[in-house]
């Protein structure tokens, strides 16, 4: 064999040498190409960031929005803290135990999805002027945002905002907003126009921390957002108590009566002249945004027996009495009570007070009474 050509006895180790290193050089190429490839591919998904971008739509039966740039603006008009009257239009209240929350569902649609995991949170960025008095509350899409159950107070730090759609799957999706108005009373207490809140909503791209669209809302449509004072009283049955039906007007039936007390289905208390079936009921006053913390209680006999001389109605703070009249005269009403607090409940005891009536005239039939109550908040 000529010395040039591949004898592998006397060069394979000096022509294996030689090929060897040319083959892990290639190799090492090989792994190159594509992890230059994968850098283009992230520089492409941050240039593509613009063209990602998401809409606030007004759900079926939802407030309505009005939209500038990237601003949104809607407005929850008058609210109070018991839910009484009826709310702006799109709005759905709940009267809650300590306030009332409005709220409302909405819609969220994307476009330019694809580009990686992406989620929607958003922050109260800057709050209402009185937050004792409005709090702002969310509802994500993974909440059933019809019922106030799936609403919880939104974040109010950039830093940890609130999740509104924690992944994007759909290009649109419906959650809810909402606006939770505590009882206040006292130093706390606002009524007025507070329209001043911002939300700030961000969608991110969570697989590279990328921020790719921005949106605020505000509350500056009119009507304006208007916080309300408001009270109401309301009567209840108590346990062992005759049954108290309807609401306002509310209806009680002592049933047959006499003098004596003979048959009574319910306690009696003696009286002079007679006796006095009796009942405990409950009153429950309710009041938000006033400066004081208690209301005072009245009631008045607005409309009396047909024969007033057997029948009287009767009020008294404990089950055995002392029973006193009610009054009859709506400018000097009975005081139940002048330390009333707000969702309290008070047991009052309803006296019927029925005559012997041995020397008038006999009286056998049905009669009933009518009794206003008044709750008055200093």
């Amino acid at each position: 064999m000529s010395t040039n050509g591949f004898n592998l006895e006397s060069n394979g180790g000096q022509v294996l040498g030689s090929v060897i290193p040319t083959v892990r050089s290639r190799i090492k190429t090989c792994f190159l190409v594509p992890a230059f490839s994968l850098l283009v591919i992230t520089m492409i998904a941050v240039d593509a960031s613009g063209q990602t971008a998401f809409s606030i739509l007004q759900a079926t039966g939802g407030i309505s929005f009005t939209k500038v740039g990237s601003a949104y603006e809607t407005t929850f008009g008058d609210m109070n803290a018991l839910g009484i009257g009826t709310p702006q239009s799109g709005l759905t209240v709940a009267p809650l135990s300590n306030g009332a929350l409005y709220f409302s569902e909405y819609q969220v649609q994307f476009t330019g999805l694809g580009l990686g995991n992406a989620e929607l949170t958003a922050y109260v960025s800057t709050n209402f002027a009185h937050p004792a008095a409005q709090i702002i509350e969310n509802c994500p899409s993974t909440s059933a945002c019809t019922s106030s159950a799936g609403y919880s107070a939104m974040s109010t730090a950039s830093g940890a905002p609130s999740t509104v759609i924690a992944s994007m799957g759909v290009s649109t999706a419906t959650v809810g907003i909402g606006i939770f108005l505590p009882d206040n009373d006292g130093a706390s207490a606002f009524t007025g126009t507070d329209n001043s809140a911002v939300v700030t909503f961000t969608m991110t791209n969570v697989t590279f921390g990328i921020t790719l669209a921005t949106a605020t809302m505000t509350f500056t449509l009119s009507p304006a957002n208007t916080v309300q004072d408001a009270v109401s009283l309301a009567l209840a049955t108590a346990p062992s108590g005759l049954t108290v039906t309807g609401t306002s007007p509310y209806t009680m039936a002592f049933g047959n009566v006499n003098g004596l007390g003979v048959g009574a289905t319910v306690p009696t208390v003696a009286a002079a002249g007679g006796i006095v079936y009796t009942t405990p009921y409950y009153l429950e006053p309710a009041f938000s945004d006033f400066t004081s913390t208690t209301a005072e209680l009245e009631v008045y006999v607005s409309t009396n027996f047909a024969h007033p001389t057997l029948l009287q109605a009767d009020d008294s703070a404990a089950a055995g009495g002392p029973y006193n009249a009610i009054s009859t005269t709506v400018g000097s009403q009975t005081v139940i009570t002048t330390t009333a607090a707000d969702r309290s409940t008070i047991t009052r005891y309803l006296g019927l007070f029925v005559s012997l009536n041995n020397t008038g005239t006999p009286f056998l039939g049905s009669d009933s009474a009518t009794l206003t109550y008044t709750i008055t908040v200093p």
